[in-house]
């Protein structure tokens, strides 16, 4: 339970809209008794899911009310609300004096300031979507390209719970059969309902296995791309990330060892974002620092989705994994109809090759990313847990005993469940709420 909750339903708000000078701001109100302080405010109930403009008034102690502002209020009786409660919207004037005032006023008549994710958290608690439609939404909001909305949207929209449920529905059912044949041994059941139920945990594995299988596309869009810029010095690594990034972010200079650290921007290419990382140059040193940037670089290439290979002659950085791109820069110097080893030929300097490159590295970061048949793993979480569930499954295929196979077939319903929120997530919910900006 957040911090400082002294009641599951008690009025919270929070201002829904972002911060910052603006022409309206959005304030929500949930929980029991949020229709006595919008009466309180408005001196009448406005009539439910119909905006009505209102002046929000409040007295403080014995002095006569005060007027705070005009503004459209909107009701949402529950539970056809967001969260499932009585629920409520201001649709204030945006100065933060009239915020503070109505927020004053709030605390006054009962209600409290929400803690991160509060209202989806009581949303999640009364039914109104589960954990992954609950997660899919925190994606939503933090969506940066449009690849992202469309993923996120999905999962809020249910296209994954809908997946996990009917695995658990069909994984139930076939518990039923199991249940059966061990409390009727004696019954003379169809030996077929023993091989029906056998073909349909193998079904359901192969299904489980199939959605793991997916390469990471699903994760590695929902937090991003990281691409290491890779070399010897003064190969031109960080003017192709100020040009790749558009703004001059590392310092370029003819001398050797210039960046000892690695230098992190966020771009998008391929409608993917992507963290460019320009490191320090690879070489033998006795200088500590540059020495330890050199460490760091090779650390950056071993997490790399993808590296960026880049010399400047006909050798390309040796030991690179094979998720390289070979870029060879500096052909404005030394002209070349066909870079060598495959390579990419380009001049940052005087722009050839750039924009083939950026199609190429765009290509990259789609590839990383496209979307497979079916509803693609967003989070570790989920595939830890179905992860579980597969393994369970696998185990009572291989059990002979009719109450260890059921006992292996409980254990992967219970994984199903936590990944849903069906039971056993209570341990989870500050977790991925807490991920959830004030508001919602």
């Amino acid at each position: 339970m957040p911090s400082g909750q002294t009641q599951p339903d008690a009025p919270i708000f929070a201002l829904a809209s972002g911060a910052g000078r603006a022409a309206i701001a959005v304030m929500r109100l949930t929980g029991t008794g949020c229709g006595e302080i919008l009466r309180h405010l408005c001196g009448t109930l406005p009539a439910p899911r119909r905006a009505t403009l209102h002046g929000l008034r409040h007295a403080s102690g014995d002095a006569p009310p005060i007027l705070l502002d005009r503004a459209l209020v909107l009701w949402f009786p529950g539970p056809n609300s967001y969260t499932g409660e009585d629920s409520a919207e201001l649709h204030l004037h945006a100065g933060p004096a009239v915020i503070t005032a109505v927020a004053d006023a709030l605390v006054a008549l009962g209600a409290r300031p929400a803690e991160p994710g509060e209202f989806t958290r009581r949303a999640f608690m009364n039914g109104r979507l589960d954990l992954i439609e609950a997660e899919g939404i925190a994606d939503l909001i933090d969506a940066e390209t449009e690849a992202q909305r469309r993923q996120a949207l999905e999962q809020a929209d249910g296209t994954l719970s809908r997946l996990y449920d009917d695995w658990a529905t069909r994984l139930r059912t076939t518990l039923a059969h199991q249940e059966a044949l061990i409390d009727f041994p004696d019954e003379d059941l169809p030996p077929e309902i023993e091989q029906a139920l056998l073909d349909e945990l193998r079904a359901l594995t192969r299904e489980m296995r199939a959605h793991l299988d997916d390469g990471g596309r699903g994760e590695r869009l929902r937090r991003g791309l990281l691409f290491a810029i890779v070399g010897v010095p003064n190969v031109g690594k960080s003017s192709l990330l100020n040009t790749l990034a558009e703004r001059d972010v590392a310092i370029v200079s003819p001398r050797a060892g210039t960046t000892r650290d690695a230098i992190e921007v966020r771009v998008v290419l391929g409608d993917v974002p992507v963290t460019l990382i320009d490191t320090a140059g690879l070489r033998e040193t006795e200088d500590e620092i540059e020495a330890e940037g050199v460490r760091r670089a090779l650390f950056h290439v071993k997490q790399a989705d993808c590296v960026i290979g880049m010399f400047d002659g006909d050798t390309p950085p040796a030991d690179l994994p094979a998720n390289v791109i070979l870029v060879r820069n500096k052909i404005d110097l030394v002209p070349t109809t066909k870079a060598p080893h495959g390579a990419i030929a380009i001049s940052v300097h005087d722009g050839t090759g750039l924009a083939q490159l950026t199609e190429i590295l765009a290509d990259r970061a789609r590839a990383l990313t496209a979307a497979q048949a079916g509803p693609p793993l967003t989070r570790a979480r989920h595939r830890a847990a179905i992860e579980e569930s597969a393994s369970h499954l696998a185990a009572a295929l291989d059990m002979h005993w009719p109450e260890m196979r059921g006992e292996e077939m409980r254990l992967a319903m219970r994984a199903l469940g936590r990944l849903t929120g069906a039971i056993g997530v209570e341990d989870l919910l500050d977790t991925v709420f807490g991920q959830f900006c004030i508001g919602k």
